[in-house]
């Protein structure tokens, strides 16, 4: 296991479709081939008339008169009415901006003006509820001992999508803390949100951290999700959900303003239903910014319009490197990456087959040291900015708050994680210098960057996360499925997941990552790659699969 759960469990355990018979769920040519198992069941969804549509379609729309920004907003927030506490229940949004039909009027007034602000503009986006917004929404990483907490100003994200002309619509739900809390932990679950569920089917998981994201894109709940992730929490609800997952090199995207678990690794990121609209958010977001540090090093890196670089003939001449050496993959999900290779040799992509790493990068248990020491450093410093009011402004004030609210806040897993990372040292402990040194060296230098090097490589790829595993609040999370998050995301590299295909109903995905800041070319192979194959899908929202 090689996302968050695989390196937080590495300490632990030594290693780190249906057709629906409804109006508003995929027709059956969009699952023929797919791999459709038997429905348990199916929610009745109702139709939706932006079911599928991309930034361009919005805008265009838009242009035409056809649409205003007020009109979208109003149709998605009736659709997270409709779907998230109604009908399937996905509980993928946490809370809807009180304010987002306002901010659309004005958008709206901005376009009659003749001032559009670039290609978000009016376009719904939900956020992770861990990134800041200082507005009338609240951010607490599905906590309540954060509950009410609105921070004293926007996250860069936040504030770079209002400059952009997005409406922020919403909070997306997650995995509490980002999945950093405690042992058998359920994705997706918080104590504020509840379990978000899979739309493909309702009984599975839907992965996380960024579980909300990723339903609520899938789902068409909104135009564009944003996710976080410190060990695949993008990678993963990506691939679970059926759609296009971005991992930017970090510092690209500023991390301030969002609550944190790890300075080396953590990062924002796009979670979108296609490739061009992840490309679209993913300049937007972009940029130097003070509060940050690691993004000074994307000075003259950074590019404003990522869809520039996408070319449907992308894949002639690139060099990719075939990793098989991550373990625990369904039969049925190799199976489909073989297929996606091949369909990648077809388009002219020259195949390095196989090209693997060193599991040792990966299975470093030091990558759970130096998650719990930044963890404790990070979260101390985001909860002392909260200001004097804040219910809880430590770490050891979380855990405390915790047990005595153990009845709504442990219901189904304790806080091991939490206890164990308050029990760390300051960040100039010989034991957290060498945990960085070691595990980045090997996945960066050692692992990564030398692959690239030693083949010629344009991009790696591997399948992105095994199948998404049925909900269990008892035994929590299945922990020893397939994954390739982890070398990317501790190497603090880019990482793009697409979709490939079904198995008996539940998507998968198949991830292009590489060395730091070559996000331009991993997205000029895998826009190629997702225009070949056209293999993402609407949800069927099946109660259970056969």
């Amino acid at each position: 296991m090689m996302d968050r759960r695989g390196f937080i469990g590495a300490g632990v355990a030594g290693g780190l479709g249906v057709v629906a018979a409804t109006s508003g769920c995929a027709p059956e040519e969009d699952l023929a081939g797919a791999g459709a198992g038997e429905a348990g069941g199916a929610t009745a969804v109702p139709p939706f008339e932006l079911d599928e549509v991309t930034v361009d379609e919005l805008q265009a729309s838009m242009a035409s008169g056809e649409r205003t920004a007020r009109s979208i907003a109003e149709l998605y927030l009736e659709r997270i009415e409709a779907l998230d506490g109604q009908g399937p229940e996905l509980r993928s949004i946490i809370e809807t901006n009180p304010d987002a039909l306002a901010v659309a009027d004005e958008l709206d007034a901005e376009r009659a003006a003749g001032n559009v602000r670039g290609p978000l503009h009016g376009i719904p986006v939900a956020l992770k509820d861990n990134i800041d917004t200082h507005d009338r929404m609240t951010t607490t990483a599905g906590s309540l001992a954060l509950e009410g907490s609105i921070p004293p100003r926007d996250s860069f994200v936040a504030a770079r999508l209002r400059e952009a002309g997005a409406v922020i619509l919403a909070k997306a739900n997650l995995s509490e803390w980002a999945y950093f809390r405690g042992l058998r932990a359920t994705s997706g679950w918080s104590a504020r949100g509840g379990q978000c569920r899979n739309p493909y089917a309702l009984d599975r998981n839907p992965c996380g951290s960024s579980s909300g994201s990723g339903v609520a894109a899938s789902a068409n709940l909104c135009g564009l999700t944003v996710g976080t992730e410190t060990g695949g929490s993008i990678m993963c609800p990506s691939s679970s959900n059926g759609i296009v997952g971005i991992k930017p090199t970090v510092g690209l995207w500023s991390r301030a303003g969002v609550i944190p678990i790890s300075h080396s690794q953590d990062t924002a990121g796009p979670m979108c239903r296609t490739v061009a609209d992840a490309a679209a958010l993913l300049g937007a977001c972009a940029g130097v910014d003070p509060r940050d540090p690691a993004t000074a090093a994307s000075e003259g890196r950074a590019h404003t319009d990522y869809t520039r670089f996408l070319d449907p003939a992308g894949l002639s001449g690139a060099r990719i490197g075939v990793v098989r050496s991550f373990p625990g993959f369904d039969p049925r999900v190799l199976e489909l990456f073989d297929e996606a290779i091949e369909a990648m040799r077809a388009g002219g992509a020259v195949i390095v087959d196989p090209a693997n790493m060193d599991a040792a990068a990966w299975n470093d248990p030091l990558s759970l040291v130096l998650l719990e020491y930044e963890f404790k450093a990070g979260l101390n410093a985001y909860l002392a900015g909260l200001g004097p009011d804040a219910r809880v402004r430590s770490l050891a004030e979380v855990i405390e708050f915790n047990e005595r609210n153990a009845d709504r806040e442990m219901l189904h897993f304790g806080q091991e994680r939490l206890i164990a990372s308050q029990a760390r040292g300051p960040l100039t402990d010989p034991e957290y210098l060498n945990a960085v040194a070691t595990i980045q060296r090997a996945n960066r230098e050692d692992g990564i960057d030398r692959l690239a090097r030693e083949h010629g490589l344009d991009a790696i790829i591997a399948p992105t996360r095994d199948l998404p595993w049925p909900t269990d609040h008892i035994k929590g999370d299945r922990l020893d499925g397939g994954s390739s998050a982890a070398p990317a995301a501790i190497a603090g590299y880019p990482d793009i997941t697409v979709p490939m295909g079904f198995v008996r109903g539940l998507p998968a995905g198949v991830s292009f990552f590489g060395p730091a800041w070559t996000e331009p070319t991993l997205l000029r192979i895998a826009y190629a790659y997702e225009q070949a194959t056209q293999q993402r899908r609407r949800p069927t929202f099946a109660t259970t699969l056969g």
